[in-house]
């Protein structure tokens, strides 16, 4: 089966990860058809293993080979697909959309702290299909009120985000 694994904290300070270096890792820990998109920390594999066994042995084998505490969220090519397809918001140059990828659960944790910070004008959040999408306008994302809650060491294992446009580039590569 095709996965994807959405990586956080690909920028740790000190981790100094490599793609080709997280890849041979996954490569290591038995995957196969592993490739990386972009430079975030999104690798496509193959595994006939389930989504629960890969976290238990990819967070293993990233952790004792980066040594850092890795957090990873396992996704197959259909639930990658729904993060595609269920864009709530429309395209606009003027503003960046980011879908949250975490635990169950995580999209209402989101939307509570989304509701309680200030906005920006054109910012916006909703949830659609138990995924949690964020619509701020570009330059905002890391000033924004929300920006700054998710970087809250409460939620660190608990999601990761990414700009929408990236699963499209993933999906292009299943």
């Amino acid at each position: 089966m095709k996965y994807c694994a959405f990586l956080r904290g690909v920028n740790v300070k000190g981790t100094n990860m490599k793609m080709a270096e997280v890849c041979q890792v996954f490569k290591d820990a038995g995957m196969k058809d592993v490739i990386s998109i972009l430079a975030s920390g999104n690798i496509v594999f193959s595994s006939d293993k389930s989504a629960d066994e890969l976290k238990i042995i990819l967070e293993k084998a990233m952790s004792e080979h980066f040594s850092y505490e890795a957090f990873l969220f396992i996704k197959s090519h259909e639930e990658t697909e729904s993060f595609w397809k269920g864009i709530p918001f429309e395209k606009n140059e003027d503003l960046h959309i980011y879908s949250f990828v975490g635990m169950p659960g995580v999209e209402n944790i989101l939307m509570e702290e989304f509701e309680k910070a200030t906005q920006a004008e054109n910012e916006k959040a909703e949830i659609v299909n138990d995924i949690f999408y964020w619509q701020v306008p570009k330059g905002n994302t890391l000033d924004s009120t929300f920006g700054k809650i998710l970087g809250k060491k409460s939620l660190k294992d608990q999601m990761t985000s990414r700009n929408v446009n990236t699963f499209e580039k993933i999906l292009k590569k299943f």
